[in-house]
């Protein structure tokens, strides 16, 4: 993970997600709990739930630093869990399988 590139990711403004999130309870909503690689500290969590929560489709998005899970609620219609494996790796973290 490049930290620099990362925390820019989390602090640039913009809502993605959360614009969907009072449209999607009328949706059908999936959850998906992955096991992820590469958290260092708590940050990294947070961080990860920031930018998944932005993320269009995304309702709901929680992150254990300790456990090294992150727990995912989403619009299957409006995003694909290829497509939130994908997200996860472009901040730097990978998703165990």
């Amino acid at each position: 993970m490049i930290r620099r590139k990362f925390i820019r990711q989390i602090t640039v403004a913009g809502t993605g997600g959360l614009a969907t999130a009072g449209t999607a309870a009328a949706r059908d909503r999936r959850t998906v709990t992955y096991r992820v690689k590469g958290f260092s500290c708590v940050t990294c969590a947070v961080g990860l739930e920031t930018i998944l929560r932005r993320e269009r489709g995304v309702t709901n998005a929680q992150a254990s630093y300790p456990k090294a899970v992150v727990t995912i609620e989403y619009d299957p219609a409006l995003i694909s869990e290829p497509s939130l494996k994908a997200l996860i790796a472009e901040t730097g973290f990978s998703v165990e399988t």
